[in-house]
């Protein structure tokens, strides 16, 4: 009789635990959605709304603060910088760690481990205090004022995090798959092009999210590199619309909304890609 209750016990804390992490779920989203829609709404208010009725409904609505964003060239010019340089810094990232991680998965040598160790030290470095030698070196090669400057550093602190995760699914692929290829006469890049890299397209999927988002958000690297107005990433608009109407809470929250709609767009589109992705890596590991 006691083995039955001790058997039926999980079961009975089955719903308390599953209620329980539907409250964390809840809590959590109300943490994140609950200052997002008041941005939104905020957005639409003036000031004085903002001041009078910083809970309430516009009233009335005012929708000038997010058309004059939208109207605003400066805005524009700094969505296709960022866009530009996430781009990029994406290629170089995954093209870079993929065939590292192709290295280090599928090719023994000595000092292989040791070398992998070195490149996983990566994530331990944190990026500020590489930001005054960084700026040194980027003015050596006059790399300032020029988005190669943000691209390669950008680039090379997100190799580290690439190649951990691009190496685990690599070395999940069956090794009776890589004999067959050579026997067929594959080379080992033709085995990597051609069977490897569509095989792991969940990983690249997850690691090309990974760098995008990195990218977007950056902020301290572009605030170095560039002096050039023109060049200016979304971050850096944000800052400098910020300095410009700081009296002017309504349009800056607007203008922060504006902003952030091109990363929530893509995140919306790539979440499928993302989590299938974290997925296959679980089960593989």
């Amino acid at each position: 009789m006691s083995a039955k209750r001790h058997k039926q016990s999980p079961t009975s804390g089955g719903p308390l635990r599953s209620l329980s992490l539907h409250a964390i779920v809840v809590v959590t989203a109300l943490f994140v959605g609950v200052p997002l829609l008041y941005a939104v709404l905020g957005g639409f208010k003036t000031t004085r709304q903002l001041s009078s009725n910083p809970i309430g409904l516009p009233d009335p609505w005012v929708p000038e603060n997010y058309t004059s964003v939208l109207a605003s060239g400066s805005f524009w010019r700094m969505l296709w910088n960022s866009t530009y340089i996430a781009v990029l810094t994406t290629l170089v990232v995954v093209a870079v760690s993929a065939l590292a991680a192709f290295v280090f998965a599928r090719f023994a040598f000595r000092g292989r481990e040791a070398l992998f160790t070195m490149f996983a030290a990566g994530l331990m470095f944190p990026f500020a205090v590489a930001i005054l030698p960084l700026f040194v070196l980027l003015r050596m090669f006059g790399l300032l004022d020029n988005p190669l400057g943000v691209i390669l550093p950008q680039a090379a602190f997100g190799m580290p995090m690439t190649i951990i995760i691009l190496r685990g699914f690599f070395r999940a692929i069956p090794g009776e798959i890589e004999e067959a290829a050579i026997l067929d006469g594959c080379t080992s890049f033709g085995f990597f092009w051609r069977i490897l890299l569509p095989m792991a397209r969940p990983a690249i999927a997850t690691v090309s999210v990974l760098a995008v988002v990195n990218s977007w958000n950056q902020f301290m690297l572009p605030l170095v590199v560039f002096s050039d107005d023109s060049l200016f990433t979304i971050p850096l608009g944000v800052q400098q619309f910020q300095g410009q109407y700081a009296t002017d809470i309504a349009r800056v929250m607007a203008y922060i909304v504006v902003a952030m709609l091109p990363a929530l767009g893509f995140y919306a589109v790539a979440e499928r890609q993302l989590v299938s992705g974290l997925t296959a890596g679980a089960v593989k590991g």
